[in-house]
């Protein structure tokens, strides 16, 4: 299989193709080591990150719940005082501008795809001469999850969705959880 693969490389290579490195390297299960998987959530030296969200506010990485819009950072989370994308403004946003050392990124999250708004909130952070990158709150959680893992000097601002979609998985989650409690709390204690 192996000298099959290298003369598929060799014929790929005498085409005109994008550079790309054609390595074989060991594989972690042919070696001492097995495959891993870190969940970069439940590693608390790598900072806060945001287990979920719904549409009262954040679930963390420690466990706490961030009710309403908050203004995360690496080791820091604090409630942000707007109601909606509407209060995004210079002045809500210069806290940001105020940090030392200086963020190298803003992620904002907002609740809207209305243009008129994000343009708005773009022009705020402009005006504060902060780099930012405006998404909505899903996937902003997600950039800000995995710039903070990669040590990045980073922050968010974050207004819960107003609608949060649920797939099939997600409510049969959901309903796996909220069975677990009730079995756990209507149990009768062992031993007794």
């Amino acid at each position: 299989m192996f000298q099959n693969t290298i003369r598929h490389i060799n014929v790929l290579s005498k085409r005109k193709l994008p550079i790309m490195s054609f390595t074989r390297t060991k594989a972690a299960y042919e070696g001492e080591g097995k495959t891993t998987v870190r969940v970069l959530n439940n590693e608390y030296d790598l900072g806060l990150m945001i287990d979920s969200f719904a549409t009262y506010g954040f679930k963390l990485n420690n466990g706490i719940t961030v009710l309403g819009p908050m203004a995360i950072f690496p080791r820091t989370v604090l409630s942000w005082q707007v109601a909606d994308s509407d209060d995004v403004t210079e002045e809500s946003l210069k806290l940001f501008k105020l940090l030392e050392p200086r963020i190298d990124l803003l992620i904002l999250g907002l609740d809207t795809t209305d243009r008129s708004k994000i343009d708005k909130a773009f022009r705020a952070a402009r005006a504060n001469e902060l780099n930012i990158e405006i998404l909505a709150t899903e996937h902003a959680c997600s950039t800000f999850n995995f710039l903070n893992a990669e040590g990045r000097s980073v922050a968010a601002a974050l207004i819960p969705p107003f609608k949060v979609n649920m797939n099939e998985d997600d409510m049969l989650e959901v309903k796996m959880h909220y069975s677990d409690i009730f079995q756990k709390g209507f149990s009768k204690p062992s031993g007794k």
